[in-house]
Parts: structure tokens; sequence; C-alpha cells
């Protein structure tokens, strides 16, 4: 069945790909550039506090929309048909931060193969504090997630860039192990591009601008802050919500469906779809099309969305869409029904 639905796909971006390839490499230019104009701005301009943090902010904007239209395609091999180059291109992704090793691993390794499986999905392996699979360990707290949690979120990239991804290398017990032995190299890259990253964010400008610590600071938290909340929007829709399936391995260790419903019944789209959406925000939007198809470039999925739910209508399969604001509803919802003990109706019954 699936074979049938990746010819359709192929054939749709044949025919498209003549008329999207400049877009492909236009952007490729376009955003490394305005985040580093961004950054350069600050340099000349920033001892104007308001150009700071102005800039700061575009930063933070800029991060994003760099990760969703360039980083994530790079780490799939859609940006350019070199290999090389994709692989040269993702350590952009260390400049801004991240650790480009640890997270493809998590993305294409875990996130795409078991997504929504409690102890593989990297995604949502999740602190104490958050309970996310209804199937997941349960403590008192718990009842208050859907209170306390959404005035966390914003320190979600703060966490990641500067906390996690130190996590992921140092403790055996985190999901990547499974899969992986870190080599010595990419120890030594973590703290090279850490330090480069928070170097060039909070010591440079204090340096060159003669402004205090507390300033560049301040700018530095503006732009965590600001990414956060764009990445947050991104990240919580498509997978993290009340309508999602979190299914568990069977005793022989497989999933109880198969390949495409699995990824049909845990993922949806968003209805929200406009030149914005497409251009700046790499069709987050279509996300089942990235889902089934992640060695298909973003450009595309527009249509190739059109063939998936042509499809999933003619063979009886699910295909969700949502609002953004129904799908941010949904992700609350979920918060507050793992609030409680998954057998507390068992248990009063």
């Amino acid at each position: 069945m699936f074979q049938q639905l990746r010819l359709e796909v192929n054939d749709t971006v044949k025919k498209l790909e003549p008329k999207r390839k400049t877009s492909i490499t236009f952007k490729a230019i376009l955003f490394p550039c305005l985040y580093f104009l961004s950054y350069a701005a600050a340099l000349l301009w920033g001892k104007n506090s308001f150009v700071l943090y102005t800039c700061y902010i575009l930063m933070g904007l800029l991060l994003v929309i760099n990760f969703l239209n360039l980083i994530h395609e790079a780490v799939h091999g859609t940006l350019f048909k070199n290999k090389r180059i994709n692989n040269w291109y993702v350590h952009f992704f260390d400049l801004m931060g991240a650790n480009s090793y640890i997270w493809k691993i998590r993305h294409i390794r875990l996130h795409h193969n078991y997504p929504n499986v409690m102890g593989w999905d990297s995604d949502f392996e999740q602190s104490e504090m958050a309970r996310v699979f209804p199937h997941g360990h349960y403590s008192k707290m718990h009842k208050y997630q859907h209170i306390y949690l959404p005035f966390i979120y914003p320190l979600f990239l703060f966490n990641w860039l500067l906390i996690r991804d130190f996590k992921d290398f140092f403790n055996k017990n985190k999901i990547v192990w499974k899969v992986t032995d870190i080599p010595t190299i990419e120890y030594v890259k973590l703290f090279l591009f850490k330090g480069l990253f928070l170097f060039y964010t909070l010591v440079l400008p204090m340096l060159v601008l003669n402004i205090s610590f507390a300033e560049t600071l301040t700018a530095f938290l503006i732009m965590i802050f600001t990414a956060s909340l764009v990445a947050l929007i991104v990240l919580l829709t498509p997978h993290a919500s009340i309508e999602s399936e979190f299914p568990l391995p069977e005793e022989d260790l497989r999933m109880p469906s198969s390949w495409l419903v699995h990824q049909l019944s845990c993922t949806n789209d968003i209805k929200e779809d406009t030149w914005f959406t497409r251009f700046f925000m790499g069709c987050f939007n279509y996300h089942i099309a990235h889902h089934l198809f992640p060695s298909v470039h973003h450009v595309y999925y527009p249509e190739v969305t059109q063939v998936i739910e042509k499809f999933a209508r003619k063979n009886n399969l699910p295909y969700r869409r949502f609002p953004i604001t129904t799908s941010l509803k949904n992700h609350y919802k979920l918060l507050k029904a793992n609030a409680f003990h998954e057998n507390i109706f068992e248990e009063t019954m």
C-alpha cells in the first residue's frame, strides 16, 4: 500500500522540482546571512539598549528559522544533493548553540523511527517534572503539571543548549546511548562549539561595546526566550496531543500497527497555511508529509500533503489536521489528562 503512495509522491516531486530548486538555494544563503547580519548590527550599534535587544530578538527568531528551513533539511540530506556538503552545513547548528551530532541521533534514529513510543522517542524524553506519556511514571507533583509547565516552557532552549546536550553526552542512561557510542572527537566539538556560542553571544558584545555583563546577559536571555516560544509552537503541535496515540510495543517488541498507520496515528498537521509558514517556517504545518517522506524537501510538502490526504481517504486511514489554537489546546488537555494516574477510574469503580 505504501509503495503506491510513494510512487504518487515521487511523481509529484519530480514535476515540481524545476520550479522549486531556486527557492531551496535562495533560503540556504539568505537565512544564515540574516542571522549574522543581526549579530553584526548588535556589535556595531548595540550601545543603544533598544537596538541590542532588537537584534537579539531577531537572532532568536532566525535561530528557529534557520533550524526549520536549513539544519533540519541538511540532517535529512535534502538541502544539497552532495552528502558531504549537507554534513558540513549541519555544523551551522553548532554555531547557534546546539550540538548537531547528538541532535541528529535523537531526531533521525530515535524520533523518526519511534514517534510517541516511550523509552525510544527522544523528543519526549522528559524530566521528572513532566508526564507526557499516559503510561509514564507518576508522582504527586504531576497533578499540577498543566499549571506549572507552561511557565517553564520559555526555558526550553536554555535547557536544550546548556543542559540537555551535556546530559546526553555524560549520562549513559539517556536514550541516545541505546543506539550509539559517542566518539571522543564529539566531546571535543561539544565543548568547543558551546564555548564559542557563549563567547560570541555573551562575552564579545560586552568587550566590543563596553557594556555591562548584565546587559549582554539580558540580551542573551531575550534571544533564548524568543527562540523557545517560537520553537515550542512548532514542536508541541504535531505529536504531543490528546488526539495522538502513544502506542506501546507488544511482547515480541513489535508495534501494534503498521509503520504507516503508526506515523499517521501519532502525528497531525496544522491547518494554517500561508506564505509566511511556507517561506519562513519550513512548512512545519505539513508534518505528516515529513514523517512519511523525510527524504523529500519541505518546499514540496503542500502538494505532497494533498496526495497523502487523498490516499488516506481512499484507504480509510487516519489523517488529522487542526487549527494551531486547537492543537495547542490539545497539548494542554494531554498535560491535564496525564496529571492523574492512568488507573484512577479502575480504582474508583
